[in-house]
């Protein structure tokens, strides 16, 4: 390594990338793009889905190789080759995806993390060191408990704690609120906030321009793979010219006019379903749902939505009641049976329950046609057919960043999440079961979303719509429900609806 004119932690920045250039199957991410982190900082980087942000940040820890530029860390040029190398530097990076082991115990995740980094340690040891950061972070967190049995927040935590015991000095935070209640995301900002005054460098990867205001002290924009605003000072700026940077000027958003629907494609009647552990996930839901229209189901998250995702889907089973798909009885049917009566299911982890990130995008595009027969006999596919139609699908979803051959696992969350929408609402959606479909995303890749369950929707079918969010909720529902406890209230027009009579069900007080 070779240090600049101005070495030393401290005096020189943290982290400085210029000039940096990279691309996937022929498809530019990075273009030029730059990025410059000062210890005592909390730095937000952002811009809309696709823009650059999580590229740039892999390349910085070397995750990716640069195809072009320079990438200097505490004042000294680095050839960093491996993420174990960026650690040896003082870089951690929390991906939006955590890197836990989740059979292991947080404890066991450490250790092996240590052992990795050639700092091996007995599991009592590691133990002992989560006990001791957590207090120190004011955490709470078991270093005994298997991860899989952990909260998302909790994960977080120890995601977090793992990367800090590792020695990071320049902790990256990529998207770290996405999958966040307000409390703990609120929770999480100050403690990143309290890292940097302590004297670490802090990258927060983002699209929440209140974040930014809140949180942070200097932002950086990038735009289709560009920087287009370097270091600038958060501090008595305009988080409107911030948005018009990072999105440009979007049009308003109507709200949903009233509809007449159209004959009932989803009946539910007196659901119950049971959690892994036995206690009760959904109890005696009912409700139904017409071509033509979107029911919202709104809820704290933790009261059953995603064991009721799951039991539509075909995933679980039901202890009770009875689920009919577009006429046709499907409590028990297979999964097969339910996507042959139009079932579509948006889920809420993409990358875990819907796309599969080592396959290319013709072939995650093709997943739910192979069986229909729509590239010929399984034994023999048609590949050149999947590819064309992956082509037209990439066109007319407008997803960017990869073409056909493109692994799935290297898109920006709005485009995978473009590609899932491509996939799933083909002409034979009917019912579309969609569970936080923008969690995550920016208004761009939000509004892209939206435009397309009002098209699926406004072509006849149905979207059963469950989200946390109360402003998606009401932006795009006909009706809605609010989910509490297993159990649904009585669907009310969303001219009927407020965010307070809805919080008040959400509560539990009304």
């Amino acid at each position: 390594m070779t240090p600049s004119d101005t070495s030393g932690r401290g005096r020189a920045p943290a982290l400085l990338m210029r000039d940096i250039d990279k691309a996937f199957d022929g498809h530019p991410a990075l273009t030029g793009a730059g990025f410059r982190l000062e210890y005592g900082h909390v730095h937000a980087l952002v811009g809309e889905n696709g823009a650059g942000k999580s590229t740039i940040m892999n390349v910085a820890t070397a995750v990716y190789a640069a195809d072009a530029g320079e990438v200097i860390v505490d004042g000294y040029g680095t050839a960093l080759r491996t993420p174990a190398e960026a650690l040896s530097a003082g870089l951690g990076m929390v991906h939006q995806h955590f890197r836990l082991v989740g059979r292991f115990t947080v404890a066991e995740n450490v250790a092996l993390a240590l052992g990795g980094a050639g700092q091996p340690c007995s599991l009592s040891e590691a133990a002992r060191r989560v006990r001791e950061k957590a207090a120190e972070l004011d955490f709470r967190l078991d270093p005994h408990a298997r991860v899989e049995r952990l909260s998302i927040a909790e994960q977080q935590r120890a995601e977090v704690l793992r990367v800090l015991l590792l020695g990071a000095r320049i902790l990256i935070l990529d998207e770290p609120t996405a999958v966040l209640t307000a409390a703990e995301a609120r929770a999480l900002l100050a403690l990143v906030r309290r890292l940097a005054d302590e004297g670490r460098a802090v990258a927060l990867v983002t699209h929440k321009l209140h974040e930014v205001a809140g949180y942070c002290d200097r932002v950086t924009i990038m735009r289709q793979g560009r920087t287009v605003l370097a270091a600038a000072e958060v501090a008595g700026a305009d988080l409107n010219d911030f948005a018009r940077l990072a999105v440009g000027e979007l049009p308003d958003t109507p709200r949903p006019a009233p509809v007449t629907p159209g004959a009932p494609l989803l009946e539910i009647e007196n659901l119950s379903v049971r959690r892994g552990d036995g206690s009760a996930a959904v109890e005696g839901l009912s409700l139904s749902l017409r071509a033509g229209e979107i029911l919202g189901i709104a809820g704290v998250g933790g009261n059953g939505q995603p064991e009721l995702v799951d039991c539509l889907s075909g995933l679980s089973p039901a202890v009770a009641g009875t689920v009919r798909l577009a006429g046709q009885e499907a409590t028990r049917a297979p999964v097969r049976r339910r996507r042959r009566a139009g079932l579509a299911v948006i889920p809420a982890d993409r990358s875990d329950s819907a796309l599969i990130g080592g396959l290319p995008l013709a072939q995650n595009l093709a997943l739910t046609g192979v069986w229909r027969g729509a590239f010929g006999p399984f034994w023999w596919l048609n590949k050149a057919r999947m590819r064309r139609a992956a082509e037209t699908a990439i066109t007319e979803r407008d997803i960017r960043g990869g073409g056909v051959a493109t692994p799935a696992g290297l898109l920006s969350g709005g485009n995978a999440q473009k590609l899932l929408l491509a996939r799933e609402l083909g002409p034979g959606a009917r019912v579309i079961v969609a569970h936080s479909p923008s969690r995550g995303l920016d208004l761009r890749a939000t509004r892209a979303v939206h435009d397309a369950l009002r098209q699926a929707v406004r072509e006849g079918a149905a979207c059963l719509l469950i989200s946390e969010d109360l402003e998606e909720i009401m932006t795009l529902s006909n009706r809605i429900a609010v989910m509490n406890h297993g159990r649904l209230s009585a669907p009310m027009p969303v001219a009927e609806a407020s965010a307070q009579a809805l919080g008040a069900l959400m509560a539990g007080h009304a």
